[in-house]
């Protein structure tokens, strides 16, 4: 049989030896065995800097799946790498061979033994899966990452993960029982303690014998030294343990097929004491009196981190911190609340600083530990804003080193021009920092830094990795951190597994080039181009597009403990390719060039874009910051760009302008519609699936309303001033009159969609503000924020419609008047859009200050009004569903904050509705619009009572829920109304 090249630098098109080897797999793989370049170009990175595109990709339907993959690339001597979440952050989990993904079917918890307090469970099992289902016996795995919700408990074995509380519970080696794998050669055996396994390995006990020297004094010198392979465990004294010595060896020696792990008691009354200091130097000089008291966990916080998530989450998820340069977050246990405290308030004791503060468990402790979560997305920007990247991002020192060490490295930072937030587990000396360096073109400077950097960590003895393995980043630098014979040892070690080097090449033993497949360097330069201006990231599509490392937050279920939307169509399909990180590493390979060929209209883009809901949950939720709505705007932009598009950019794109034909005619369009074979006609015409419904249209438009009598009736009222009507079309700006002068003036503006298809929302609107002692504007000309045209790509038409929209909102925003949206999606595009698309337009940057939703201005202490309470609210129980652009843009905080503070029982949904505009109307997308309606929202309308009500700001999640449930929903303009 033909062998396979895996030379990562080989050409990348079709070979008949890779068609060779998929047919083998096809043959033996029940699972999905796939060579496209879609496919490819998705696992071709991780949350590294490398890129290497495999050949072929397998996703097994279980165990036995997986075998017979291994099995096939063994005896075709292809290279192979297995794979959980892809979370690696030194480039582990890709490879030039075959790539095989444990993570979306081989991921179930086998059996939780409470009484041995054990677990075993399939590599692919992700961990806070197990986290769950440990916690009703009052058990939990120790370790535990910040990426626990999405990373596997594979990937935490082959990198040999730590997380937060390793600190009190150990490494992941110090929790495996034993390992069930297969090793290069083929063969399957059980790895544990007592040397169990050791027989199956020829060679193995003399190696450790002949080298026991070495072992004791260069391996296991401290807890964080993982990088290598930790051979210390073999000793006798260690317990002969293999299971742990195969822990950390990054897929390079077996391949795990199951585990079983030790549980530990969960802390019953955790409690956080965070210390200030005036920096990070003088925080990690504190560890060692701290690390007396056996904390539960010992993390560092840099302020410098803690701004970027003011900037980039809000102020409102930063609680109230004690002054500080740099903080100790130290958390401890106790059997009471009591017990917990007494030793916060000892810790505090003993901490050397008077700056100090105590949170028990509750929202700010949960905020404090989310900051730390977030770290290594957020710290993928630098303080200033710079791309900020991994490589150096785990080093460890023996904790009484570790002030000294911190010090030495910011000033090897600046003798190297180079800057970072640094960050980490303190209590266990290691030290997360992702550094901006100038790699865009080179990987030169990497290589220099990492250098110097490895011998400045060697000279404290300690470790180039401190949980998150060696893998392309480091594993060429083992030579400084180890002697001539621990390397030579090192290679004997794998030479008794995995002789023939198939098994993760390039890393550990004969190791990939520091430099080598850099991921960014070999990205071409797209400079944006008539479409978005990408100002945020220099005017750089391409530099935009690598703001995705790869965390792979998007993976992880946001929405079942609140934290997110982030990214309904990856929840509904489990599918990388539908992830926010899967179509970014489509886009990047677009922009590499050599994989994905066709540019912006590259089949493979179009594909990994089609399931994007244009949500914009990612835009927030991301800690890195990607947009891929936008992105998808841009890839529709210059794909159509003066060409023929599809249908349903010309029905659905431009749906604002059909709507003012129909307005002229809401009796007959609803009438014609009513007939099936009509609307089925129109539905084939205007692109959209069959199964969905038309909304009812109107009879009479809120601007038909307000001209003919509306207007008429408030200020007969006396709910409107004169001075609002003169105001209209901008007129009389100065000319306040006393009555009006003595009201708030707000110009509320209405969308075409509550216009023409929801009068009732603005109608509401105008009755809350009203009584809420508001001078009300209601601008005469129609404006439309183009939404449907930035959806589909037709930025020019968007263009053309929010410079009109400036030319009628642009007068009251830069004279300071607050805007009021009604319809989320359109708000959020004068909030964030509208100044992507106008940069240097001043008119475009006061809208987007000036705009705000109804909640938001009956709270803001600059806007809310001084004599007037939002009436009760204890009468509603409600299902609540935030628009994802409502979340991701404006947040839902201050809605929320309003309905709880008037009384009202809400359930508040953390996910997407599904049809997210255009999106569940167009054919090809109702089963995943369905789908991701059914992750949260319809079982929870399902499952609530007769009485409650469905409430909802946004049109299309009204739509959606009363499409697939007949169920109708309200604003929250119109049940405030309704109690006035």
């Amino acid at each position: 049989m033909t062998q396979l090249d895996v030379n990562p630098n080989a050409p990348l098109e079709d070979t008949a030896a890779r068609s060779e080897l998929v047919y083998a797999l096809r043959k033996a793989v029940d699972g999905e065995v796939s060579d496209a370049r879609i496919r490819r170009a998705e696992y071709s990175t991780d949350a590294s800097n490398y890129r290497v595109v495999p050949q072929v990709v397998v996703i097994p339907k279980s165990t036995d799946d997986a075998l017979a993959a291994i099995n096939v690339t063994r005896d075709l001597g292809v290279p192979l790498t297995t794979r959980g979440a892809g979370t690696s952050c030194a480039g582990n989990s890709i490879g030039p061979g075959v790539v095989i993904d444990f993570s979306r079917h081989v991921n179930r918890v086998l059996e939780i033994d409470v009484e041995a307090q054990t677990a075993r469970v399939e590599p692919g099992t992700i961990m806070s899966t197990l986290q769950k289902q440990a916690a009703p016996h009052g058990l939990r795995f120790g370790p535990d990452p910040s990426t626990q919700n999405r990373a596997t408990l594979g990937g935490m074995i082959g990198n040999n993960a730590c997380g937060p509380h390793a600190v009190a519970y150990g490494r992941t080696a110090d929790n495996v029982v034993s390992l069930d794998v297969i090793d290069g050669l083929g063969r399957r055996f059980t790895a544990g303690p007592g040397g169990q396994g050791v027989d199956r390995i020829n060679g193995l006990q003399e190696l450790v014998k002949t080298n026991m020297a070495l072992l004791r004094t260069e391996l296991g010198r401290f807890g964080r030294q993982v990088s290598g392979y930790s051979l210390e465990h073999l000793l006798p004294e260690n317990g002969n343990n293999l299971a742990r010595a195969l822990t950390g060896t990054e897929g390079t020696l077996v391949s795990i097929l199951e585990a079983e792990l030790r549980l530990v008691p969960m802390a019953s009354a955790p409690t956080l004491v965070v210390l200030g200091y005036p920096d990070m130097a003088e925080a990690a000089d504190a560890v060692p009196a701290m690390l007396k008291h056996k904390p539960l966990a010992v993390e560092g916080l840099d302020a410098r981190l803690v701004d970027v998530v003011r900037r980039a989450k809000g102020a409102q998820n930063v609680p109230e911190l004690p002054p500080g340069g740099g903080w100790l977050m130290i958390e401890v246990g106790g059997e009471t609340p009591e017990a917990a405290m007494a030793a916060a308030l000892a810790i505090v004791k003993d901490s050397g600083t008077d700056s100090s503060k105590i949170y028990p468990a509750g929202p700010d402790a949960t905020k404090m530990w989310q900051i730390r979560a977030d770290g290594a997305g957020l710290a993928g920007r630098t303080a200033s804003g710079e791309q900020a990247w991994p490589g150096w991002e785990d080093s460890a020192v023996p904790p009484d080193q570790l002030g000294k060490y911190l010090r030495d490295l910011d000033a090897l930072m600046a003798e190297h021009g180079v800057d970072g937030m640094p960050y980490g587990h303190f209590g266990d000396g290691c030290v997360h920092l992702r550094i901006d360096m100038p790699i865009d073109h080179s990987g030169t400077p990497l290589r220099n830094f990492m250098t110097d950097a490895a011998h400045l960590v060697a000279k404290y003895g300690g470790s180039l990795s401190g949980e998150h393995g060696d893998g392309r980043a480091r594993s060429e630098l083992l030579p400084i951190m180890y002697s001539e014979d621990a390397i030579k040892v090192f290679g004997q070690f794998k030479d008794l597994f995995d002789p023939k080097n198939l098994l993760n090449p390039g890393v550990l033993v004969d190791p990939d080039p520091v430099d080598g497949f850099l991921r960014r360097p070999s990205a071409r330069d797209i400079v944006a181009n008539g479409g978005f201006s990408f100002a945020h990231d220099e005017g750089s599509f391409t530099k935009s597009i690598h703001r995705c490392v790869g965390v792979g937050k998007c993976r992880a279920d946001n929405m079942s403990n609140g934290s997110g939307f982030m990214c309904p169509s990856y929840q509904a399909t489990k599918d990388e390719k539908d992830s926010t990180r899967g179509r970014a590493r489509v886009l990047q390979e677009m922009a590499n060039g050599t994989l994905v060929t066709g540019g912006w209209k590259s089949p493979e883009v179009h594909e990994a874009l089609d399931l994007c809901l244009s949500c914009k949950a990612c835009s927030s939720d991301c800690p890195a910051g990607v947009d891929m709505a936008q992105y998808k705007s841009e890839v529709l932009y210059h794909s159509y760009k003066g060409k023929l598009r599809p249908r349903t950019h010309y029905i659905l794109g431009w749906l604002p302008r059909w709507l003012r034909l129909i307005k002229k005619m809401p009796k007959l369009s609803n009438f014609a519609l009513g007939f099936k074979p009509i609307a089925s006609l129109a539905a084939w015409v205007g692109g959209m699936d069959q199964r969905r419904s038309f909304p009812q249209f109107a009879e009479q438009s809120f601007s038909a309303w307000w001209k003919r009598e509306g207007k008429a009736a408030a200020l007969s009222a006396g709910t409107l001033c004169e001075s609002s009507a003169a105001l209209v079309g901008t007129a009389g700006l100065g000319d306040d009159t006393a009555e009006s002068a003595r009201k708030p003036r707000v110009v509320l503006w209405t969308d075409s969609f509550s216009d023409a298809l929801a009068p009732a929302v603005p109608q509401s609107a105008l009755k809350v503000l009203t009584t809420a002692g508001y001078d009300v504007v209601i601008p005469e000309d129609e404006a439309c924020c183009g939404l449907t045209w930035i959806t589909t790509g037709q930025l020019d038409g968007a263009r053309r419609q929010l410079e009109h929209l400036m030319s009628v909102l642009g007068p009251f925003a830069v004279n300071g008047i607050p805007i009021v949206g009604l319809e989320p999606s359109c708000t959020a595009v004068l909030r964030s859009d509208l100044v992507d698309l106008f940069p240097n337009d001043p008119r475009a940057a006061a809208i987007a200050k000036a705009t705000h939703t109804v909640a938001e201005l009956l709270t803001s202490p600059d806007t809310k009004p001084e004599d007037w309470t939002v009436p009760d609210l204890s009468d509603v129980t409600a299902v609540v569903q935030p628009h994802c652009h409502h979340h991701s843009v404006m947040g839902y905080k201050a809605d929320e904050a309003l309905l709880r503070g008037a009384g009202a029982n809400i359930k508040v949904m953390s996910g997407c509705c599904g049809l997210a505009g255009n999106f569940g109307m167009e054919q090809g997308h109702y089963e995943v619009s369905v789908a991701v309606a059914e992750n949260m929202l319809l079982p929870a309308l399902r499952e609530s009572q007769d009485g409650d009500i469905f409430m909802t700001d946004g049109f299309s999640c009204r739509t959606q829920v009363s499409d697939l449930m007949d169920v109708g929903g309200k604003s929250l303009s119109e049940v405030i109304a309704e109690r006035l």
